[in-house]
């Protein structure tokens, strides 16, 4: 029975002060390293073992899923990081504080943007400040892919080429994985695994720092999902 567990980085200094992040590259605040710190202390009480290690590209994934598994006496285990793991990019409000954005377009409009499904925010373009292509970590891939803007329908769409590529036949073959990555692109990675509808999946939240795992059979239903802390 293979395990997976999926943990949202710890609070960001951008959570903390309520602006919209995205893929800008923020760090964790002093709060957020307390809850990577804990997640790895929870995971290291709950005995549990892995023997993959996958991230995004941005800071405070990264940071979260090295003192996750520091904590839990496992910082050896292979590691790859990929951007199909960043979070949503949420375009041309990145950087704008929530409540100043809901004042500007209408709480109605905010809320659409940040919960919808299938609704884009307004979008960056390639030479706007900002953007995701003038980034190196970037630069390997095709312009065409690198987003100016997602919501989560397309979040799932860019997600999904990693689930099936190096989660899927690693859990196959009963090996446990660890996925330390952003609110968003975990919510997608949740609405496959669970089914959840288009219209449910609005209502799903996921913690800052709280290991969240699914346990497998070996056809890759879920048999249980629970959570540490």
């Amino acid at each position: 029975m293979a395990k997976l567990v999926l943990i949202r980085h710890g609070q960001s200094e951008w959570n903390l002060s309520n602006q919209f992040t995205g893929w800008v590259d923020v760090d964790l605040s002093d709060e957020g390293v307390k809850q990577a710190i804990n997640a790895g202390k929870l995971l290291k009480e709950a005995g549990i073992q892995f023997d993959y290690a996958y991230t995004s590209v941005l800071t405070r994934a990264i940071k979260t899923l090295h003192y996750a598994l520091e904590y839990s006496d496992q910082l050896w285990i292979p590691e790859k990081k990929t951007w199909r793991l960043n979070e949503r990019h949420y375009g041309a409000l990145q950087g704008q504080n929530k409540a100043e954005a809901a004042k500007k377009f209408g709480d109605e409009q905010v809320h659409i943007w940040r919960r919808s499904y299938d609704v884009l925010p307004p979008l960056l373009k390639a030479d706007d400040e900002g953007s995701a292509s003038k980034d190196r970590r970037y630069a390997n891939l095709d312009p065409n892919i690198v987003p100016g803007g997602e919501n989560l329908k397309v979040t799932l769409e860019r997600v999904m080429p990693f689930w099936e590529d190096e989660v899927a036949p690693k859990l196959l073959d009963g090996k446990n994985i660890i996925i330390a990555a952003h609110g968003n692109s975990l919510r997608a990675l949740s609405k496959y695994i669970e089914g959840i509808s288009d219209e449910d999946i609005i209502n799903l939240e996921m913690k800052t720092g709280q290991p969240v795992i699914y346990d497998f059979d070996e056809k890759l239903n879920v048999l249980k999902k629970s959570k540490l802390g």
